[in-house]
């Protein structure tokens, strides 16, 4: 499925989140609003997704995040030699590893939301755990 951690390389993963994270995470109010309020999250993959069905105003806002992160990922990806899933991955990883807040919404590869604590999230085993 997804190629570790280890084999994109440790370089390529801090690339990757120093290349997208200060352009990538800006946000509207209304993502802003609705990620506060659980209702969109950090997914695995590095994308943002919907945890409930969103309006169409919040859905528009989140698709053109989405379609940014998938630009930079690609570009990315033809630089490094790796695939662009393997980039949003990489990505997914270090946001869910360190910049999902506690409170806030995420999904895992399982399909299943869930609602970060205290504790670190348990990152899936392609994030080299």
């Amino acid at each position: 499925m997804r190629v570790s951690l280890s084999k994109i390389g440790v370089s390529l993963a801090l690339g990757c989140a120093l290349a997208v994270a200060a352009p990538l995470m800006a946000q509207s109010s209304l993502v802003s609003a609705a990620m506060a309020e659980g209702r969109v999250g950090e997914q695995a993959d590095g994308y943002l997704g919907f945890r409930d069905a969103p309006s169409e105003a919040l859905r528009a806002e989140v698709d053109a995040i989405n379609i940014k992160r998938r630009a930079a990922y690609t570009q990315l990806a033809g630089q490094r030699g790796v695939t662009v899933k393997d980039v949003g991955a990489t990505v997914g990883c270090e946001t869910l590893k360190s910049r999902v807040s506690t409170g806030r919404t995420y999904l895992l590869p399982d399909g299943i939301w869930r609602v970060k604590g205290d504790a670190p999230i348990a990152l899936p085993p392609y994030c080299g755990n």
